[in-house]
């Protein structure tokens, strides 16, 4: 008799109160700033910075992406959280 066990997601989640959260690689523009005076040559060559933030996704629609790092392990405590406008974010891939 062979018995088979449950596949096993290829990606890394916690469950929390019954309720699946997945961990994701979201790659996002941010602004950068510079205060000083610069050349036009300089002041056309200033990008944002693009971002690399590794963290549960909470919760996500068409305007925001809600993320965690850390939680309370038989709770629904979240803690070093995030909220991404969707128009930030260049990519989301889930780990």
């Amino acid at each position: 008799m062979n018995m088979r066990r449950p596949k096993k997601s290829k990606y890394k989640s916690v469950v929390i109160k019954k309720k699946r959260y997945y961990f994701y690689k979201i790659t996002w523009l941010d602004i950068t700033g510079d205060a000083g005076h610069a050349d036009l040559h300089t002041a056309e060559g200033f990008m944002p910075s693009v971002m690399i933030t590794h963290a549960y996704l909470f919760e996500k629609n068409n305007k925001y992406v809600w993320t965690f790092g850390t939680y309370e392990k038989d709770d629904e405590l979240f803690s070093d959280r995030n909220v991404f406008p969707r128009g930030c974010i260049i990519k989301m891939e889930k780990v």
